[in-house]
């Protein structure tokens, strides 16, 4: 089955393809390093950080710079892939919305 993972960041759209996603359990594991690694922090004031807010704000910190890092966008993808285990997913950082 093919995968996708379309990021739009200001006026840019980003089409992702994904091969092999990773492991759920991998696919957590480098999301929560990325999100410590660009300095993230959690959108809400309980400290709780959703998943959707965790992609979100990592895309937010990485940026068109990270989006455009051939390697760096391929593991995000694989990564966001694997743990949401959908075929489509769609993170809109202007709208602050993760979809499937």
């Amino acid at each position: 089955m093919r995968q996708q993972v379309i990021v739009r960041i200001a006026d840019d759209e980003f089409v992702l393809a994904v091969p092999d996603p990773m492991a759920p359990e991998a696919a957590r594991a480098w999301l929560d390093d990325e999100f410590v690694r660009l300095g993230c922090e959690p959108a809400r004031a309980s400290g709780k950080v959703l998943f959707a807010d965790k992609l979100l704000a990592i895309v937010q910190a990485a940026g068109t710079r990270g989006l455009d890092d051939i390697a760096w966008s391929a593991s995000f993808a694989r990564a966001a892939a694997g743990a949401l285990g959908r075929p489509l997913v769609r993170i809109d950082v202007g709208e602050s919305t993760v979809g499937f």
